[in-house]
């Protein structure tokens, strides 16, 4: 295919409502692409580490305005229920030479951020499209998959259908 025709494919999808994902990459109840956030301070969290606990990851970038709304309603929902066996996990996608901004922005949030450095991520497909996030539950199954949402950024709302239910006590 042409890097033309390959344009005019994802944006048709994009108009569609639809992620340029494979079919075969990403589903909900099925176990969550496994990926890792390479932090801004040098840690590796590797999503299969964190079994046990429920996961927002979160892709984002500095000059996405919707992320920066959403961001701080993030940050506030971590910190609210970090106790509870939630993790938000923050991939930007900015490139190095906004490092400074990125820093910037991440002081201010109760999670880990970390730059992508590809938006190409195996398993969840193009990052085309900001804010998206994908919920993981403490088994490691995807239970909310941003890219099928005709509103990807999460909302207060959101955060309580989907990621309340899935917090609390670890299941003995």
């Amino acid at each position: 295919m042409t890097p033309l025709r390959c344009v005019a494919v994802a944006c048709l999808l994009c108009v569609l409502g639809m992620s340029p994902v494979s079919a075969n990459d990403l589903r909900v109840g099925q176990p969550a692409p496994d990926i890792t956030l390479d932090t801004l301070d040098g840690q590796h969290i590797a999503l299969h580490d964190l079994r046990g606990k429920t996961v927002i990851l979160t892709f984002w970038a500095t000059w996405c305005v919707p992320c920066r709304e959403e961001l701080p309603l993030l940050s506030r929902y971590a910190r609210a229920h970090m106790s509870d066996g939630l993790v938000v996990l923050g991939f930007s996608l900015d490139t190095p030479d906004t490092l400074a901004q990125v820093r910037q922005v991440a002081s201010g949030l109760h999670f880990a951020v970390g730059l992508l450095g590809d938006a190409h991520v195996q398993g969840y497909g193009r990052i085309w499209h900001l804010p998206v996030s994908f919920v993981v539950d403490r088994h490691g199954v995807l239970v909310y998959d941003g890219w099928n949402d005709k509103q990807p950024a999460l909302t207060r709302e959101r955060l309580e259908q989907v990621v309340a239910p899935l917090l609390g006590p670890s299941p003995r």
